[in-house]
Parts: C-alpha cells; structure tokens; sequence
C-alpha cells in the first residue's frame, strides 16, 4: 500500500488510550460509569491499549476494587501541569496517542476527548458511548468531527461549559 500523505493514525493497528478516574470513569459514590467495562473490552478488540492515570497517584486499588484490573494494562501519576514536559517525570515512559478526561486541559495537551463530569449512578450517562465513537473515528482518519475531541496542542476555552 502506498502512503499517499493521509493522517498516520490512518496506519495505526491500535492507540495507547490513557484514562482519567475522577469523574471519568468513577463517580463520586465510587461507581463506574455506564458503559465503561463494555466499551474498554470494544477497544481491547479493536487493537487498542487502555492505560489509567490520575492526578491523586497511581490508582491500582481503585481499579482493582471496581474490578477493571483485567482491562488496564499499566497505571500512571497524571501530570497536572507542563503535561508533555512531565511525563517522564511522572513515570510515564511515552506519550499518549489519546487521552480521555473531565478536563478539557488535559486532552487539548496530548489529543483525545473531553467528556462530562460523572457524579453519580443515580444519574443517566451514555459519554462511553461517545468516547468509542470518537477513538474509533479518530484511529480511523485521524480526526473526529465530535465537538469534545480536541487535536494535540488546542487551546482549550477558558471556560468550563458542558
């Protein structure tokens, strides 16, 4: 096949997906948000790494207790600033290709998805769904039409609005 200039994430057999765990995928009565076993195993099949991390620390026993263990293939200390510059720091030996967080900093730094807050599972949510779309959109062309992605380098608004 011959590499006509198209996106190289357009190649890629799988990305490295970093998860965030404060109200991305655990609420705060320590649910996992809807969807979320089902859509990491979609991504599993699809060819893709699922990596957590988390600006508190490195979050073993919380994915083990909700037991997402099996799904992860490392757990990681999120950098809360200078996020590229401190990845290695952090202990973070590269960079990830996608990353999914409640804070749209995060994910303007590296690439991925913003998505919103999870509370509660006393509420409805179907953001999983979303984000499977989106990674798969993205590992597909490159980009995503979604109003939430956000490329590597975007500014995020100042403004928190969901």
């Amino acid at each position: 096949m011959v590499n006509n200039g198209d996106s190289e994430h357009s190649q890629k057999k799988g990305l490295n997906v970093f998860f965030d765990v404060d109200y991305t995928i655990l609420g705060l009565d320590d649910s996992v948000r809807p969807g979320t076993r089902d859509v990491f195993q979609r991504l599993i099949a699809d060819g893709h790494k699922i990596y957590i991390w988390s600006g508190v620390g490195i979050r073993w026993p919380d994915i083990r207790r909700v037991k997402l263990d099996d799904l992860i293939v490392n757990c990681y200390v999120k950098p809360l600033r200078d996020y590229a510059e401190s990845l290695a720091s952090h202990g973070v030996p590269f960079v990830p290709d996608f990353v999914i967080d409640d804070y749209p900093e995060v994910p303007s730094a590296f690439g991925g998805m913003w998505i919103l807050p999870y509370y509660s599972a006393a509420f409805g949510d179907a953001e999983m769904e979303k984000v499977y779309r989106v990674i798969t959109e993205f590992a597909t062309t490159g980009t995503s039409t979604e109003k939430q992605f956000r490329r590597r380098g975007h500014q995020p608004p100042h403004d928190r609005t969901h």
